[in-house]
């Protein structure tokens, strides 16, 4: 966890609570960004399980709108459980999974630590030194923003129910709202987002002046929401009207009766960036996004608005729910299933 730096009033500093790190440097009016993550598998491909976890940690520094990152190490933790041909099919795949993404966000890997444990774990550092025009503090939200989220939530539903298929009892709970060909999509989707890297929306606060981001994973998006508007300067507050869901995520949360999904408070895994963007350059951001020449799956909406507060964020009674359709699925075969719901399809 990073250690709190003396802030300064030439050079900002950024310590415990936010994403990554920023710590003021002796030389040259730079500073070192740095960010750490880990956790243990969610999915059952160890190649995009890599890719995953390189993803999340890339995350953190791309919620400060940072494009490059100068290094990366890689923490992994293989289990005294599997046998020595498991560890020999696994191991090599993770790391080709993080090494693959880190390549694509531009870096390399140099270095890490790999022990055994009870447990597979999976994780990394992130670090970079920039300049200050290469950073955006995440404390600069104004009344009259408007809120951006640029992944669809219920990662974590998508792949719980992935793994109640083989769980009569779990599935006896969902089968009623959720077919199998469902929940094997919305896995897909769920893995394939949680693998794309958040760099083009990173490099797109700049283009459009955001004003602070966080990205959404453990503590869900009401979390998340909370802890970035205790760190604006201004007295503001964020509510949040929309929710992109995957697909069908939002049914099985409340039929199960876990995860809190439509309350905000379910986990994501490697999320989107909540942006804070200019209210006039929100839909224009949206717009951006989607364009082809970033390549395909990325996605972006308006979720709510900037108001004035006491640092505080919360979701409205009955927020509207966009459920956001799987690739390869069809809008009548995953046709929504409520009256405050509409569909969207994955581009």
């Amino acid at each position: 966890m990073p250690l709190q730096a003396d802030p300064s009033p030439t050079f900002p500093a950024l310590g415990i609570g936010m994403d990554s790190c920023v710590i003021p440097l002796r030389h040259g009016g730079l500073s070192l960004v740095q960010t750490t993550d880990f956790f243990y598998p969610l999915v059952e491909d160890p190649y995009m399980m890599g890719r995953i976890a390189c993803a999340n940690v890339l995350s953190d520094l791309y919620a400060m709108g940072i494009t490059e990152c100068d290094n990366m190490l890689m923490l992994l933790s293989i289990s005294q459980s599997m046998t020595e041909e498991e560890r020999d099919k696994i191991t090599p795949l993770m790391v080709k999974g993080f090494r693959d993404a880190a390549e694509e966000g531009g870096t390399a890997v140099t270095g890490g630590q790999t022990v055994v444990n009870p447990w597979i774990i999976v994780g990394g550092v992130a670090t970079v030194v920039c300049q200050p025009n290469e950073f955006i503090m995440p404390d600069s939200a104004v009344v009259g923003d408007v809120l951006v989220l640029t992944k669809p939530l219920g990662t974590q539903v998508a792949v719980n129910a992935h793994q109640w298929l083989d769980n009569p009892e779990r599935w006896n709970k969902i089968k009623m709202v959720v077919s199998r060909e469902e929940v094997e999509l919305a896995y897909q989707e769920a893995m394939f987002n949680m693998a794309t890297l958040n760099r083009t929306a990173a490099g797109l606060m700049h283009t459009f002046n955001a004003h602070a981001a966080t990205d959404i994973t453990g503590f869900g998006i009401l979390g998340h929401s909370q802890n970035l508007a205790k760190q604006q300067r201004n007295e503001v507050s964020f509510v949040i009207h929309n929710l992109p869901i995957i697909a069908k995520m939002a049914a099985i949360s409340k039929a199960s009766g876990r995860f809190g999904l439509l309350q905000g408070t379910s986990s994501e895994t490697s999320g989107g960036l909540l942006i804070c963007l200019p209210r006039e350059q929100a839909a224009r951001f949206c717009s951006e996004i989607k364009s082809s020449k970033y390549g395909e799956g990325h996605q972006a909406w308006i979720v709510g608005i900037v108001e004035k507060g006491n640092r505080t964020a919360r979701i409205i009674d009955k927020p509207r729910v966009i459920e956001v359709l799987p690739r390869g699925a069809t809008a009548t075969a995953l046709a929504p299933d409520n009256s405050n719901a509409s569909s969207e399809t994955s581009s």
